[in-house]
């Protein structure tokens, strides 16, 4: 069933209480006298409480309504926060370097507002040694005291360890910073200039382009010199004179 209102000429009733434009009531009308004001207004009859008797209309722009409608409805699941339980899993036995890695996963989803689960996992005879899993997890929540905390101690459940950290900073604040950060990066891309972004060039090769350029200018302020020839002339020397 559609639960949009029922408009002008998908109103069918023969009377309607009639609400104005600015929400002044205008009383029980017939439904032709409604929608003529309607058509008057140059607006829509919106029928708003069908179950009244009579119904209940307005007089209003129905396309603008639902736009603001559709906005304040998305205005409001933007800031809805939904709580989220994160689940990590580690061993007993687990590799310094894996450990930083996992409790890097624990980190970022307790900053986000995120409640964390934390899974220890006994295979084989690991179960007769329960004291490795709890303090690996003692020592997980010392790590990120500062960003939540131990909501439900650990316990054992079968063949695992389950401890749950929630986390200090609430899942609105969390999404509130984040979108705070976000709109500070946008605007510090948009407010760089073009070419701020190049690297700065080389003491050698800026030194280097100078010498070639003042090369360059020697060059051309040069005279220029005649072209050699391949073999120079002999001098002739003048004939004796005969009296001589």
């Amino acid at each position: 069933m559609s639960t949009e209102p029922r408009i002008n000429d998908r109103i069918r009733v023969p009377e309607v209480r009639l609400v104005g434009p600015s929400g002044e009531q205008v009383g029980i009308v017939p439904l032709a006298k409604a929608l003529e004001l309607a058509q008057e207004y140059d607006l829509d009859l919106v029928e708003v409480a069908a179950t009244a008797r009579p119904p209940v209309c307005k007089l209003m722009d129905y396309g603008k309504f639902k736009y603001e409608s559709a906005m304040k409805a998305r205005e409001a699941r933007k800031n809805q926060a939904h709580t989220v339980i994160k689940e990590m899993k580690l061993r007993p036995k687990i590799d310094p370097h894996d450990y930083d890695t996992k409790k890097g996963h624990v980190v970022r989803f307790l900053k986000q507002g995120d409640k964390v689960k934390i899974t220890i996992m006994f295979r084989g005879r690991e179960q007769s040694r329960p004291e490795l899993g709890f303090r690996l997890l003692q020592r997980l929540a010392d790590d990120v005291q500062d960003l939540g905390f131990v909501e439900s101690s650990p316990k054992q459940d079968g063949r695992n360890m389950i401890m749950v950290l929630g986390p200090h900073k609430k899942k609105t604040e969390a999404m509130a910073e984040a979108r705070a950060l976000a709109d500070a990066r946008k605007a510090e891309r948009q407010g760089r200039t073009p070419g701020s972004d190049a690297a700065p060039a080389d003491d050698d090769a800026v030194a280097e382009d100078l010498v070639t350029e003042d090369a360059e200018t020697e060059a051309q302020d040069a005279p220029a010199e005649a072209p050699a020839t391949e073999a120079e002339a002999p001098v002739e020397q003048p004939a004796a004179s005969q009296g001589a």
